[in-house]
């Protein structure tokens, strides 16, 4: 959930060339807490592995392969539960967490090559080469980033007050294994898919992450701690599990 995580390095596991269908959505994620290599599957069908650091890439691939009947049969039970939806560009984006909506504009540039975003009240305009999706998804995302900074950090200090937990500083990240996290020198990185949420999921990942200034742990203390701000975190947290519901398809994070 939104526990403490380490830096995270994401490789690709297979070059585009030689990629099995199969294979398709892969990623490797290398973990300094990894004792071992273990396997992630999500429900949209994006697959993770997550290895010890200085994994050799053949030692990847063989795992991968020795269990690609497993994977298989997971996302064919996510794929027969949660059918998967078509992939397309947003024309409206809704944040419920910051109580936002904006609606999304294409200009298009066949002689650029990069795409831009500007903000114009609520309206996000990508101009240049909007006919590249994976130019304009990222664009949207620089965008949810920049969102994130001005619309969460105000929050997150409200909060800091409200429970009398510190930090230092605040990222905000796209982080595909975490709604939060807060590091030992005191940054906590928050997932702009919280905006997705509703408000009492992404101010609970800001309490739960602001606990951890006094216990960098989830031992009980902590959550005694978690429970004087947010009497019902256990319901919440276990509301997260199925939260991804709400990330749209085109971030392509889940």
């Amino acid at each position: 959930m939104a526990g403490v995580q380490t830096a995270a390095t994401q490789l690709p596991l297979f070059a585009d060339a030689d990629e099995p269908d199969i294979m398709s959505g892969f990623s490797v994620r290398e973990s300094g807490r990894a004792k071992r290599l273990s396997i992630k599957v999500f429900p949209r069908g994006r697959v993770e592995v997550v290895v010890p650091k200085r994994t050799r890439a053949a030692d990847v691939r063989e795992f991968v392969e020795a269990h690609a009947d497993w994977i298989r049969n997971a996302r064919a039970s996510f794929a027969a539960e949660h059918p998967p939806e078509p992939f397309a560009l947003p024309a409206s984006v809704r944040l419920p967490g910051i109580d936002r909506n904006f609606c999304v504009r294409y200009e298009r540039d066949d002689g650029s090559k990069s795409v831009r975003y500007r903000l114009r009240g609520n309206t996000v305009v990508l101009s240049g080469r909007t006919c590249d999706e994976v130019l304009c998804v990222a664009a949207l995302k620089r965008w949810l980033v920049a969102l994130g900074k001005k619309e969460m950090l105000p929050m997150l200090r409200a909060l800091s007050s409200e429970t009398n937990n510190p930090f230092k500083k605040m990222h905000v990240r796209g982080q595909k294994t975490c709604w939060g996290s807060h590091s030992s020198t005191g940054t906590i990185s928050l997932n702009y898919c919280l905006m997705f949420l509703e408000p009492r999921h992404l101010r609970y990942v800001m309490i739960h992450e602001l606990c951890h200034a006094r216990h960098m742990n989830h031992s009980q203390r902590f959550w005694r701690l978690v429970g004087q701000f947010e009497p019902s975190y256990r319901r919440l947290d276990k509301d997260l599990n199925h939260c991804w519901k709400r990330i749209p398809t085109w971030l392509g994070i889940y």
